[in-house]
Parts: structure tokens; C-alpha cells; sequence
């Protein structure tokens, strides 16, 4: 369903679409928060490499994917759409709670699923919208190339989310402003599996956050929420077009995520420096480092949400300007990103 324009019963839609993901997540996310303290579902910080220093319910992740689920469903009732974009929402919602139950067995077990499984998993839930709903890149010619390179976008996304996840507010904040983003970029042409996909996903997690970031009725969203929600956004990335003014505009989904991508890349890098598994976990994220050299998480957290803002700004400029400019913008997230980096690096992290 496209169209270039917008109108009164488009806007009300969205409307709908965001308060109803926000206001579903909102009655759901103390509701169990309840469960969780009643059957003992916590994040203990047993290990050396928690953050947090008092036991935390999980669940929050279940609140924020009913919301955005649920508002879709109540969108579809009262709309036409036509079948590709039935097609393209079955195709996430199936996928995406897939990834739902996978990250809910990882909080609730102890030892989770083996690191084999967990990926096994991970790529179903890709193949689903990559292959059976023809949910990919789509710029490549290549037709194998398209399909790998998309399912490892979607796993990479996914887990690049659950790896960000360390902090209160971060993850949630993260994926707040993206689907802001993809919104934005998507809105003028109508894309409407992508509009309501990333509306519906701002107000589920806005409907969480008050939550996680409360004192005394804290909850966590858990590999649940991160899993899912980094799902949601690497397949709603490769929904719309970017290259309509120019080509360079296909940066633009880079631009949108990178935090969680260079969070990833850096850790991993930094991990392999010290000779240690990229895959298990340590104290050495870049938020984590801000916090060793004096910052406090409330300023690590607005810097990083600046940081999403302006990189989304980015991102707009390279879809609706020149290809020069957008060039230029990429290279100067880059250079930015490496001189961070080498910053960050001199922090202490093995104390």
C-alpha cells in the first residue's frame, strides 16, 4: 500500500496505533512484573559480569511485544490493507515471537539453550521472512547473496540489541529513536507496513521504560525484549526504499543503527585484543567504559540518545539530499566513531 501523500485518516491511524501499543504495554508491563516476582523470575547478579546489584524481574519484553502485536491486530480491523502488506506483517509478527519465546526460555531457564540451538533458532525465525515472505534487500541482483546477507543482518541486529542491553534504558531508548527514524523516512511514500511496524514499537517500549528506569518497581525486558525488538527493526530496515534521490541513500539504515552496531564491532574487537571469547560476556561495553571514566548513567544515556538523534538526522539528510552529502555525513560518523573508540579504549575495565 503506497501513496505519496498524507491525509486525516492516515494520521488518526497512527494515532490509534502508537496509543494503543503504549497503553497495552503500560497496564501489562506491572502486571508482570507481578508474575515475575511470583514465580521467581529474576536477573540475580550471581555473575561478575551483571551490571545491576539487586535482583531484577524479567518479563518486561512480553509487555512491550503484546503492545506492539496487539495494536497491529486492532489496526488490521479496522483497515484494509491489501496482501502484500497482510503478508509483510504476518511475516514479522511470526518471526518475531519466535525470537519472543526464544529470549523468554533464556531468562526464565538458568543455563538458557545451547549457543547451536540458540542460533538454529535465530535463523528460522530469519528464513521466515526472509525466504517464505520475500523480506530482504532487496538493491543486490544477486538473489543467494540477497538472502544470506539478510538473514545475517536480522541475527546480527537481533543479538547487537540483546549485546546493548546492559544498561537501563538503553536498549529501549535505542529502539525508540530508530523506529522514530524508519518512520520518519518512511512516512512521505506511505509505507505502511513499516509506518505501523515502528509506530506500534514506539509505543510498546515507551509504555515499558517508565518501568525500567523507576527505582521501585523496577523490570527488566530481558533477552525477551531485546531479541524481538532487534528483530522488529532489522526487518522493518529493509521495508522501505532509500535510494529514491540517490543511491548513497542505502547508508541510511547504517546510520540509523549504529550504536548497535557499533557496539557489537567494538566489543568484539576489543574482546579478540585481549585474546578473550567475543561471545561470552565481560564488563567492557562502551557504556560501561563512559561509566568508568566518571560519567553517570543518567549522562551516559542522554548522550547516547543524542548521539541516535544526530546519526538519525544523518541518516534523513542521506535519503532526501545528495549523494555527496550523504557520503560526507557516513565519513564523518566514521571518523567520529574511530577517534571514540580510541578514547574508550584506554578506560579500565578489568576492575
Amino acid at each position: 500500500m503506497e501513496q505519496t501523500f498524507l491525509n486525516t485518516n492516515t494520521i488518526f491511524l497512527y494515532i490509534i496505533n502508537f496509543a494503543a501499543a503504549y497503553v497495552i504495554s503500560l497496564i501489562l508491563t506491572p502486571i508482570l512484573r507481578y508474575v515475575a516476582v511470583k514465580y521467581n523470575i529474576y536477573d540475580r547478579p550471581i555473575t561478575a559480569v551483571k551490571t545491576h546489584k539487586i535482583s531484577t524481574p524479567y518479563l518486561g519484553g512480553i509487555a512491550i511485544w503484546t503492545g506492539w502485536c496487539i495494536s497491529l491486530i486492532i489496526i488490521r480491523l479496522i483497515t484494509n490493507f491489501p496482501t502484500g502488506t497482510l503478508n509483510n506483517l504476518r511475516s514479522v509478527i511470526a518471526g518475531s515471537f519466535l525470537m519472543l519465546i526464544l529470549g523468554l526460555y533464556d531468562d526464565i531457564k538458568k543455563d538458557g539453550l545451547n549457543f547451536k540451538l540458540k542460533f538454529l533458532i535465530q535463523i528460522i525465525a530469519a528464513i521466515i521472512v526472509v525466504i517464505f515472505f520475500n523480506i530482504r534487500i532487496q538493491f543486490m541482483e544477486n538473489y543467494i547473496l540477497s538472502v544470506l546477507i539478510s538473514i545475517f543482518w536480522i541475527i546480527g541486529l537481533s543479538n547487537a540489541f540483546n549485546i546493548i542491553d546492559i544498561m537501563d534504558g538503553l536498549s529501549g531508548g535505542v529502539a525508540t529513536i530508530a523506529a522514530f527514524f524508519f518512520l520518519i523516512i518512511a512516512l512521505p511514500s506511505e509505507m505502511i507496513y513499516v509506518n505501523f511496524c515502528s509506530t506500534a514499537l514506539m509505543g510498546g517500549i515507551l509504555g515499558f521504560l517508565p518501568y525500567n528506569l523507576s527505582k521501585n518497581k523496577k523490570i527488566f525486558m530481558g533477552d525477551t525484549g531485546s531479541l524481538s525488538i532487534g528483530f522488529i527493526l532489522a526487518t522493518v530496515a529493509m521495508g522501505t526504499s532509500y535510494t529514491k534521490i540517490n543511491t548513497a541513500g542505502i547508508l541510511a539504515p547504517l546510520l540509523i543503527l549504529t550504536i548497535p552496531i557499533y557496539e557489537t564491532i567494538f566489543v568484539s574487537i576489543m574482546r579478540i585484543l585481549k585474546k578473550k571469547n567475543p561471545f561470552l560476556g565481560s564488563k567492557d561495553h562502551f557504556p560501561l567504559r563512559l561509566e568508568k571514566m566518571g560519567y553517570s548513567r543518567k549522562q551516559i544515556l542522554i548522550f547516547i540518545y543524542l548521539l541516535c538523534f544526530i546519526f538519525g538526522i544523518f541518516a534523513y539528510i542521506s535519503v532526501t539530499g545528495s549523494s555527496l552529502l550523504s557520503y560526507i555525513n557516513f565519513l564523518t560518523v566514521l571518523i567520529f566513531l574511530f577517534l571514540f573508540s580510541i578514547k574508550l579504549a584506554k578506560a579500565d575495565t578489568d576492575n
